[in-house]
């Protein structure tokens, strides 16, 4: 399994409507790595009891989107405490027709004593967890790639 950080969200524009017909080039390098991927894992802050607005944007430049319907989405939710911003999300990916990893949509507890990469490897729990959450993607996926089709 390879993970790829999408790390060019704070170069979106602001959702316009009116560019869908010819998107700005930063949306259509988010759509094209959206389509490359097998399963899409978000990860995205509570402010102010709700979903941050950065990542309100990018899913918004991805409703109309047809690569996105279907595409297998986990979340985590880094803070048990902050559900608001994780319920509001989740609802908006099910609006959006994304096919929800049920055992990808976890709440793994970091809570500010576990914020960078080798913290997170070196706590027992959290890197099980985090093993975890990718074995679930990885069969989600594989079982949709051989499953037969459906009439």
């Amino acid at each position: 399994m390879a993970v790829h950080l999408y790390g060019a969200m704070g170069e979106l524009p602001l959702f316009n409507p009116d560019l869908e017909v010819d998107p700005p080039r930063a949306v259509r390098a988010l759509r094209e790595a959206i389509a490359r991927a097998d399963a899409v894992l978000i990860a995205s802050p509570e402010y102010a009891h709700g979903v941050s607005g950065v990542m309100k944007n990018a899913l918004d430049w991805l409703v109309s989107f047809e690569g996105f319907v279907a595409k297998p989405v986990a979340v985590v939710n880094a803070s048990p405490r902050a559900h608001h911003a994780s319920d509001a999300l989740l609802e908006t990916l099910r609006t959006m027709s994304a096919a929800l990893i049920p055992q990808g949509c976890v709440s793994i507890p970091l809570l500010g004593t576990c914020t960078t990469e080798a913290q997170m490897l070196a706590s027992p729990a959290v890197s099980a967890q985090i093993h975890e959450l990718l074995e679930a993607v990885q069969a989600f996926v594989s079982a949709r790639r051989y499953a037969p089709p459906t009439q």
